[in-house]
Parts: C-alpha cells; structure tokens; sequence
C-alpha cells in the first residue's frame, strides 16, 4: 500500500532531474503516460520520478480508484434515498484525485473544494465525515490539523487564497511541507484563482494549483470559460504550468511529484492542469442531459480511469483473481462503513449551533447562546431543557 509519509517507504515527492525545466518546457502538451488502452508509453523526463512505483503499488492505486468509485456511488444512493441533502458527483476524476493524493507527504496541507473526496479518503478522513455536512449535521466533516486537509470549500475558488496564505506560512517557518490547492476549470474563472496566482508568483510560495479540468462549470462548457488552454493561463502570472492527461493516474503523480519537488526546494508554485472529464452531474441537484451531448459522454467514457489502470494491470500479468477479490471486498466494506454511518449518525443539539464559532470566548456569541437557550427552555421539552443545562 501507499503510505503519505515518503520517508518510511512509500511514495517519495522527490525525484531525479530538473524539475523547474520540466515544468517550463511541458506548459503546452498533454502528458500520458498510459493509453485508454492500457499500454504504458515511456516519456523522458516523467518515467524517472516513477521509477519506484512498484506492481504492488500500481494494484493499490487501482484500489483506491475502485473504493472512491464506490463511495461516489453510495453517497449517490443515500441522497436519492433522502439521507442526504445534497452529493457533488466525482464519478471520472479518480485518477486525477488518487494519483496527485498519492504523491503527497504526509506534512502537506490540501485544501480541496467540495468535489475532492477522493483526496479526502486518501488524507484518512473517515468515510462517515464525508457526508456530514451534505446530511446537515456539521457545518464542516472533520478537524483539519487531524488529517492535514483542510475541510471542503463550497465558495469556487477560496481555497486557492487559503493554499497561498498557508505556503506562505510554510516560508515564515522554514518547513519544506508544500500546500495544495485542489479546484475545478470554472474556478479558474474566478478572482480568488487568480488573486492566489499574484500572491504565489510574488512571493514564490510552495504551493501547488492543482485544477482538475473536468470540461464543464455546471452548465458552462470550458471552451466558453478560455480560448486557450487552462495551463497557459499561468504564465501571465510567471508560474511554469503543466498539462497532463487527468484520467492518467501516472502521468498524474509524476506530474504532482514534480510540483511538490519544486516548492520543496524554493522554486515557488506550479499550476497543473489535470484533464478530465465528470461523467455525472454537477451535483445530484444537476440535470446534465440538459447541456451535454450524450456523443461526448460516450467520447469520454472509453478513457475511463479506472478500466485503463485495470487493462495496464492485465497487460502486466498483475490482475490476479485475489486481486480483484480483494478490491471488490474492500470497496464493499467501505460501502458499508459509509452507509451506516450516514443512517446511524447522531443528531446534533440545538446548542452545537455555537460550538467552534470563535477559537476563544466572545460576549456578542454568548449572549446569542443565552438567548436561544431561553428561547428553547420556553417550549418546556425536557431534551432541550437538558441540553440547555448541558451547554451552561
């Protein structure tokens, strides 16, 4: 299995060669490094930062891929089932999302928007602190410093201000840990993208903008968001760019080993552009056969992430019937853990409302709290009576 840790053994950040030039000089072009096919295409200056990616390793990256798959599916369930309010689809972007994750060290930070579940799960969030905040017990799934990840941005593009803010953090301590920014195409559209940009380019943070182009802003096609290619955009800022292929699991990590090793060594930020595809909707409120052309799902489905790691594993003689069992049981298991802890998840008291508000104590909140606490005891219910007294 991969750890986060690259000192005791797993995926390591660093890597052979230039990666400063690396960046500079592949702004433009796609990199893949395995074909929807299956077949690994060999590439001078990325090959060498996977040279320690064992077959073991390739089988537990398949894993994560079919397990964060089937979360996906199963939130999906829960909400159609009413458990939950609301799911942002990640169906399509596993590879995207388990192949930068992967590369990180544990002492990184992510900051990742409401679609990254993916990362989520591989940073060790627990499955039921997924759906928290979609069923509508928590403002926020779990304690960021827990997990290093910070909890899921629904503004577009905030967390992009917050990535650079942290990595400048980094700078003032003299830590070589890297901060990542996770968001989508449209993000790119936004002022905190680009604000974020100004602020990295300028002050040669280790961040790193991972944008996921997953070709659509709910309705919004991203050929009307740019005229150019998404990684190009960061030259204006002075910040090298790379453009790989985002349903390429390899040619993902390669590319975030690159980055991270970059920032490590004061070379500043990197911007990747990851391209993609979501073959669901925009959330489960969204209607996509509303804007999309079924041809183009088609188009996109035959480049499926999963089936392409799947068919490299078979070419390799690596896709063992153990294997796939012991995938299928675990995604299972996960699936399970998931939906009872979404059924079973405790409700919270009227008076969680002001937990976690402040860090410290504030008049102007505690007499909210007082007031509402009045305000409950009114009705007589012995419950709110003793959460009431609870809370005092």
């Amino acid at each position: 299995m991969f750890t986060d840790d690259a000192g005791k053994g797993g995926i390591s950040a660093g890597g052979p060669g230039n990666s400063e030039d690396t960046t500079r000089r592949t702004g433009g072009d796609l990199v893949q490094l395995i074909t929807p096919e299956g077949e690994r295409i060999s590439h001078p200056e990325f090959d060498s930062w996977l040279q320690d990616v064992s077959d073991e390793q390739l089988g537990s990256l398949y894993e994560d891929m079919v397990v964060i798959r089937r979360i996906d599916a199963e939130a999906t369930a829960l909400q159609r089932q009413g458990e939950l309010a609301l799911w942002p689809p990640l169906l399509g972007q596993e590879a995207s999302q388990i192949g930068s994750a992967r590369a990180l060290r544990e002492d990184d930070f992510v900051f990742p928007s409401y679609r990254d579940n993916g990362v989520a799960y591989c940073r060790g969030v627990k499955v039921e602190d997924l759906v928290r905040a979609w069923r509508g017990n928590a403002s926020a799934g779990w304690d960021p410093f827990t997990v290093n990840a910070a909890t899921q941005q629904i503004i577009i593009g905030a967390q992009s201000l917050h990535a650079t803010g942290y990595a400048m953090g980094i700078q003032n301590d003299g830590a070589d840990c890297v901060a990542v920014a996770y968001f989508g195409d449209g993000a790119t559209s936004e002022g905190d993208v680009n604000e974020a940009m100004v602020f990295a380019a300028s002050f040669q943070a280790p961040v790193v903008f991972f944008c996921q182009n997953n070709h659509w802003a709910i309705s919004e096609p991203v050929r009307v968001q740019s005229h150019i290619q998404l990684a190009d955009r960061a030259s204006g800022f002075g910040i090298p760019s790379m453009r790989v292929d985002g349903n390429d699991v390899l040619a993902v990590m390669a590319a975030t080993r690159i980055a991270l090793d970059r920032a490590r060594h004061g070379g500043g930020p990197t911007f990747i552009e990851a391209v993609t595809y979501r073959m669901g909707p925009h959330t489960t409120a969204d209607d996509p056969t509303r804007y999309r052309d079924a041809n183009e799902l088609e188009d996109w489905a035959a480049k499926d992430p999963i089936s392409r790691l799947k068919s490299l594993l078979d070419r390799k003689g690596l896709l063992t019937a153990e294997l796939e069992a012991a995938v299928a049981a675990k995604a299972d298991a996960v699936a399970a853990e998931l939906r009872y802890g979404t059924i079973n998840m405790p409700e919270p008291a009227p008076l969680d409302i002001f937990k976690h508000v402040y860090s410290t104590p504030n008049s102007w909140l505690d007499r909210q709290q007082d007031h509402y606490s009045r305000y409950l005891a009114s009705f007589g219910d012995p419950a709110e009576a003793a959460s009431e007294e609870g809370a005092r």
